[in-house]
């Protein structure tokens, strides 16, 4: 499992990715891992265009769930399910959770509050 996480305002917000054979489930979520809006994506069959992706479940976060999980599937290039619980503004939760994922896939920490965990 890859994981990454990032202390702000007293809160640590954090990414957690299990990489199967054909999926990766990503989990973005705030202090304790809860399960949230949850979305579904796949890649594009074409280098650089646009992939299917879809809410499955959740009335918040719509367009931060759909986006993490096309950044997802395009970073593994495999069908990617995201769930995203947070208590920030959904653009301020986009921006933080893609960095996060940037952090996690390449492997380094975001800072050295994820060393603690």
């Amino acid at each position: 499992m890859l994981e990454a996480s990032l202390e702000r305002d007293g809160a640590i917000h954090k990414v957690s990715l299990l990489l199967v054979e054909n999926a990766v489930l990503a989990f973005f979520y705030d202090d304790i891992f809860k399960i949230g809006t949850l979305a579904v994506s796949t890649p594009s069959l074409r280098e650089g265009g646009p992939g299917t992706s879809s809410v499955l479940l959740g009335g918040k976060y719509l367009i931060a769930a759909r986006a993490l999980s096309e950044r997802v599937a395009a970073t593994f290039n495999k069908m990617s399910i995201v769930s995203i619980n947070t208590k920030l503004s959904e653009g301020e939760a986009l921006r933080l959770y893609a960095s996060l994922l940037d952090k996690a896939r390449s492997g380094t920490s975001a800072d050295s509050a994820s060393s603690k965990d």
